[in-house]
C-alpha cells in the first residue's frame, strides 16, 4: 500500500440505516431524507466590498463566480471534529485579488444576473467540516485543517507509535528514541499547485514528506514546492527540544500571508461565498457528537488545528464580518448554561451590531443515528417527560432550547439581534407538533427549521417507491435522473407543503436548516460501487441543474421563500454521498453551484424600507 492509498480516505464507519423518528400507532409513516454518513468521522457594479471587523472596506474588482457539499458525512465525525482588525496596504490588496482570480483563471465565469447582497439573499450555506481531507481550503494558513499528530516508531506499523506528549494546544513537547511525529494535509487534493511558506518557532527539525519538495530552508522558515493533485503533503516532526519545542506551525498557501487583507481566510473562498445571507457552522462547530461541555473546552485561534474540536468562534465571527453574512451557531449538546453564556458573550462583543445571529440546540436531536439524540433521550427521561426514548428526546429538545435561547437573549442584551431556532424532522409532522406543542414552547421559538431533501436513499431491500440496491445500481443515467424528477422533487415540495401548515399555524417561520439532493446508498448499499458511481454521475449531470432550480422555485413558491441553508458547500464526492456544490476548491462551475448561484440573484428578498 502507497502512502497515498494509507492516507488518502478518512477513517470510515458503518453506511447507517434509513432513520426516521418512531411514529404513535395510527400515524402516517411518510420516509425521510436521512443521511448516510460514516461513524468516525453551500446596473453592474465596479467592485464588491469586503467588511472587515475594524469595517474598514477593501474594494475588490467585481467576480462573477459559480457557486457550488463536500463530502459532508465523510467529514462529520463522531469526535469533536484570529485575526484581529488591522490597516490595510496596496500590497496585500494585490495580494487578495491576485489569489481570487488565479482560482477564476481555472475555470469560466456565470453571469445570469448582477451579483446581490447579502442582506438580499434567500439562501445560506452550510460550510463544510475542517478536516485533512477538506478540499475546500478556507484558510490562508493551510495547517489550521491538518490532521493531529501521528505517532510513529522505528520498525513499528503505521500510526503505532508511543503515546505522544502533547500539551493542551496541541504541540509536541518531546519524542521518545526512534519515534517521530506526522501530520497530513490535502489528502484530497484540490488545492493550487505553487510554494508554500512553512513557519515556525522553537527548536526542532521538520522534514517535508509526501507531494511537497524543499525549495529553501533556514531555521524558522521552508519554502516548499509543492502540487497537491501528486498526494498528501506530509509534516514530519523528527526532533524537538523539550526546553523549547518546536511550534506554531502555519501553512501559508500560494498568494496568502499572514498581513493579507482576506486575514486568517483564503480569498477565493470569502470570494465564493460573498452573496450568502447566513452561513450554518454545524460542521464547523463539530456538532455532532461533540464533547464540548464548558466553556474551557472550546477550540481557541491558538489551537494547532482546528480539525479535532472544530473552528474558535472567534474565527467563525471573524467570517461573518467580513463577509457580511449572519451566523447560525449550533450550541453542543452538553453544553453548560455557562459556555452558552460566554459563547453568546464574545458574539455580543466581536460580532458587527447590523448582523443578526441565529442559535439552535445541536443538531437534529430527533434523529436515533446521533449520540446527542440518545443524550437528549437520557436527560428528557430523567426529567420525567417520556419513558420512550423518542417522546423524552423531543420533548427535551423543545425545554432546553428555551434554556438556550433565554441565556442567549439574556447576553446579547437586544432580542431583535436574535433568531431562535427549533428544528425538527421534514418528514414527519408529527414530530414538529410534539416539539412545539410540549410545555406551549412554539411562543418561544421564531423559527421552525426543517431539511426538506430530495432524496434518493437506496437500501440493499429496498422500498415503496424504490427496488433493491443491486437493481438500480443497473439502472441508465437517464432513468435515474426520470426517477428524480418524477418522484424525489415532488415528495420534498410535499414536506414543504407539510411543514408550512405547522409554521403557519404556531406563528413562526419557515427555514432550512440543510437542503438540495440527498442521493446516496444506505445500510450497505453504499459498498455497491456501481451504484455509487452512478449517483456520483447524476451529481455531474446538467439535469442537476434543472433540478435545484425547480426545487428552488418550490421553496419559495410552497414554503414562502424565507432563509434556504444548501448542504453543503464545497467536498468530493464518495459512497457516502455527493453533497458539495463543488467538488474542491480548484472547480469554479459545477450544475448544482451554477444553479445555486443563479437562482440566488434572480430571486433577491424585497430590499428593506
Amino acid at each position: 500500500m502507497t502512502l497515498h492509498q494509507k492516507v488518502a480516505d478518512p477513517p470510515r464507519g458503518h453506511a447507517e440505516k434509513h432513520l426516521s423518528a418512531p411514529r404513535p400507532t395510527g400515524a402516517s409513516a411518510p420516509s425521510d431524507s436521512t443521511r448516510s454518513f460514516p461513524q468516525d468521522v453551500r446596473p453592474v457594479s465596479s467592485s464588491h466590498s469586503v467588511i472587515f471587523p475594524s469595517f474598514e472596506v477593501v474594494e475588490l474588482p467585481q467576480l462573477t463566480i459559480p457557486h457550488s457539499r463536500p463530502g459532508g458525512f465523510a467529514v462529520t465525525r463522531k469526535k469533536g471534529f484570529r485575526v484581529y482588525s488591522r490597516s490595510v496596504s496596496r500590497v496585500t490588496r494585490a495580494t487578495v485579488l491576485a489569489g481570487t482570480l488565479a482560482v477564476l483563471a481555472a475555470g469560466q465565469s456565470i453571469r445570469a444576473a448582477d451579483p446581490i447582497a447579502p442582506a438580499r439573499s434567500r439562501l445560506g450555506i452550510n460550510l463544510s467540516g475542517i478536516a485533512d481531507w477538506n478540499t475546500e481550503h478556507p484558510f490562508a494558513d493551510a495547517f489550521k485543517t491538518s490532521r493531529p499528530w501521528i505517532s510513529q516508531r522505528q520498525g513499528a506499523p503505521w500510526g503505532q507509535g508511543p503515546k505522544l506528549a502533547v500539551d493542551k494546544l496541541g504541540w509536541v513537547q518531546r519524542l521518545e528514541t526512534n519515534a517521530w511525529a506526522e501530520t497530513l494535509l490535502f489528502t484530497h487534493g484540490h488545492a493550487p499547485p505553487g510554494t508554500y511558506f512553512c513557519l515556525y518557532e522553537g527548536e526542532g527539525l521538520l522534514e517535508v514528506r509526501g507531494s511537497g519538495r524543499v525549495r529553501q530552508q533556514q531555521p524558522g522558515r521552508i519554502e516548499i514546492d509543492l502540487d497537491p493533485s501528486k498526494g498528501p503533503l506530509v509534516l514530519q516532526l523528527r526532533h524537538t527540544d523539550p526546553q523549547r519545542p518546536l511550534r506554531n506551525i502555519r501553512l501559508y498557501m500560494p498568494d496568502c500571508g499572514l498581513d493579507g487583507p482576506a486575514g486568517p481566510f483564503h480569498p477565493a473562498f470569502l470570494a465564493r461565498w460573498r452573496e450568502f445571507n447566513t452561513i450554518r457552522f454545524m460542521d464547523w462547530m463539530e456538532t455532532n457528537g461533540s464533547e464540548q461541555h464548558e466553556w474551557a473546552d472550546r477550540p481557541t485561534p491558538n489551537h494547532a488545528t482546528y480539525s479535532q474540536r472544530g473552528v474558535p468562534a472567534e474565527v467563525m465571527i471573524e467570517l461573518c464580518n467580513r463577509l457580511g453574512a449572519h451566523p447560525w451557531f449550533c450550541m453542543p449538546h452538553r453544553a453548560s448554561d455557562d459556555y452558552v453564556r460566554q459563547f453568546a458573550r464574545l458574539v455580543r462583543e466581536r460580532l458587527r451590531p447590523d448582523l443578526i445571529v441565529y442559535v439552535e440546540y445541536s443538531n437534529e436531536l430527533w434523529n436515533s443515528m446521533f449520540v446527542q439524540h440518545r443524550y437528549a433521550a437520557s436527560e428528557g427521561r430523567r426529567l420525567g417527560f417520556a419513558q420512550k426514548d423518542w417522546e423524552a428526546a423531543w420533548r427535551f429538545t423543545a425545554w432546553r432550547s428555551r434554556q438556550v435561547h433565554q441565556i442567549w437573549e439574556e447576553t446579547l442584551g437586544d432580542r431583535k439581534r436574535l433568531v431562535r431556532v427549533i428544528a425538527s424532522q421534514a418528514a414527519n409532522p408529527y414530530v414538529t407538533e410534539q416539539i412545539l406543542t410540549f410545555q406551549d414552547s412554539a411562543r418561544h421559538f421564531d423559527t421552525l427549521a426543517i431539511a426538506p431533501y430530495f432524496s434518493l436513499n437506496v437500501s440493499p431491500q429496498g422500498s415503496e417507491t424504490l427496488p433493491p440496491a443491486a437493481e438500480v445500481a443497473n439502472w441508465s443515467l437517464e432513468k435515474l435522473l426520470d426517477h428524480v424528477r418524477q418522484h424525489s422533487i415532488p415528495e420534498a415540495i410535499e414536506h414543504m407543503r407539510q411543514q408550512r401548515k405547522l409554521a403557519d399555524r404556531y406563528g413562526l417561520r419557515l427555514i432550512a436548516y440543510e437542503a438540495g439532493q440527498h442521493l446516496v446508498g444506505v445500510g450497505g448499499a453504499e459498498n455497491l460501487e456501481p451504484l455509487s458511481r452512478l449517483l456520483q454521475e447524476a451529481n455531474r449531470h446538467p439535469a442537476m441543474k434543472e433540478f435545484y432550480q425547480t426545487y428552488l422555485d418550490a421553496w419559495l413558491r410552497e414554503a414562502g421563500g424565507d432563509l434556504c441553508c444548501l448542504f453543503s458547500s464545497v467536498g468530493t464526492y464518495s459512497k457516502w454521498g455527493s453533497w458539495g456544490l463543488l467538488e474542491g476548491a480548484t472547480q469554479v462551475s459545477s450544475p448544482k453551484f451554477d444553479a445555486v448561484i443563479q437562482w440566488n440573484r434572480a430571486h433577491p428578498r424585497p430590499p428593506t424600507p
